[in-house]
């Protein structure tokens, strides 16, 4: 689990009481409490197939469905307060139309059906970035830019890998249409970690891509074959200096040694440019790393291409000290439509590692009222943030609820 701060490793005594009482008791015995964390893998005692969910499906139980909504406030909190503004596109379009706005990403991802009202082949959203594309190019086209906009909302893909067995995700992001320049590519990381911050995260690090390098050089100093463009993508991705050999791209084994650390990385790529005409792209990334460097750490991967299937100049992903995978990425692209072609740049979180970590939910403070209690001062505690749970019976427990403390007259007690 990443490191939380103080004030929300404090008292979780109600919070990991809650994430037990899912488990389940293989004698039929009562619940009983687990450590925190056990709560989201619960086992099914009941096989039936009506019960079973879809492979890379789940039930988000509490408390993480609580953490869930409070990690989405909190992130899209930062983003309005930069002036983000909130859009809802739905789950399901046209295939058709989700085709289109794909610009050149993996069409295999959709789960298609047929609408029985239309007839006509739908599809959900594996990726919102492309519905915020449409809404920009069309119902928002006369808005004036650049335009900020933010979304949250969740998407589904047709396959899972072992790495990410989950098929239903939730994204939360950000788009700035109308520029890809240095200044909109700059404000955008910095509101990306900001939000990030504020979530709780410590120990960021960002690292930086340039994603049409390639394309950039064999087009005009370093000229590939048609033949043999992808595969030279593929292997510098996978970093295989004799598969470059083997293809006869060997003056782009540089580009291997050109990663790690911002600094060192940039200077061996910077040496590599021998013909400068990378250099533009160098100084602004250059720029948008010294907009962040006081506050994450900072790597450079010049020849990443995986997740950057449609950005253009650069491209940058989001790593946390405590999780394996990537938290996010984003970079600068192109909104296509109707003939016409707008710059962009965003980027999406996908926060569901941040929440089963427990990262976000805030400590409930939850008080038992007995029967026959003060309603107004139960009022008064719901109005200063405690969380009341109200006796049925006397043979209700507040223990059991997963209360710290008890109602007593006026008086709060703690268990």
């Amino acid at each position: 689990m990443a490191d939380l701060p103080a004030a929300r490793r404090e008292n979780r005594q109600g919070f990991a009481f809650l994430a037990g009482l899912r488990i389940e008791s293989t004698s039929g015995r009562d619940n009983v409490p687990a450590p925190f964390g056990q709560g989201k893998n619960v086992a099914i005692m009941n096989t039936n197939a009506s019960t079973l969910l879809p492979e890379g499906f789940r039930d988000r139980l509490p408390p993480f469905a609580l953490a869930a909504s409070q990690v989405t406030r909190t992130l899209l909190d930062t983003l309005a307060s930069h002036g983000y503004e909130r859009v809802d596109p739905p789950l399901a379009e046209f295939e058709d139309s989700l085709r289109a706005q794909m610009n050149g990403a993996d069409s295999r991802n959709l789960l298609r059906f047929v609408d029985p009202i239309s007839q006509h082949s739908m599809a959900i959203r594996p990726d919102m970035t492309m519905q915020i594309g449409r809404i920009a190019m069309t119902s928002m086209a006369r808005h004036p830019r650049p335009l900020r906009l933010s979304y949250a909302g969740p998407v589904l893909r047709l396959r899972s890998t072992q790495l990410r067995p989950e098929r239903g995700r939730q994204q939360i992001g950000a788009e700035l249409i109308g520029s890809d320049s240095v200044a909109a590519v700059s404000e955008i990381v910095s509101v990306a970690v900001e939000a990030l911050r504020s979530a709780g995260l410590t120990d960021i690090t960002v690292d930086f891509t340039l994603p049409d390098l390639i394309a950039c050089l064999s087009n005009g100093p370093l000229p590939l074959p048609e033949s043999v463009h992808e595969d030279v993508v593929r292997e510098l991705d996978m970093k295989d200096a004799g598969g470059l050999v083997a293809l006869g791209a060997e003056a782009y084994l540089p580009l291997i040694e050109a990663t790690g650390p911002f600094d060192s990385a940039m200077e061996r790529l910077r040496t590599f440019d021998q013909t400068g005409i990378l250099q533009s792209r160098l100084d602004g990334m250059a720029h948008v790393a010294a907009s962040i460097d006081d506050q994450v750490q900072i790597t450079l991967d010049p020849t990443e291409r995986h997740g950057f299937e449609y950005q253009s100049w650069i491209g940058f992903t989001f790593y946390a000290r405590g999780f394996a995978h990537a938290l996010g990425r984003g970079g600068s692209y192109q909104i296509c439509g109707d003939g016409e072609t707008e710059a962009a740049v965003g980027f999406s979180f996908y926060p569901d590692p941040l929440i089963d970590s427990g990262l976000g939910a805030a400590d409930q403070r939850r008080v038992f009222l007995p029967k026959a209690c003060d309603q107004s001062m139960a009022a008064r505690l719901r109005a200063e943030g405690w969380v009341t749970i109200a006796a049925l019976d006397d043979e209700n427990s507040g223990l059991r609820q997963g209360c710290t403390h008890w109602l007593d007259g006026a008086r709060l007690v703690a268990y």
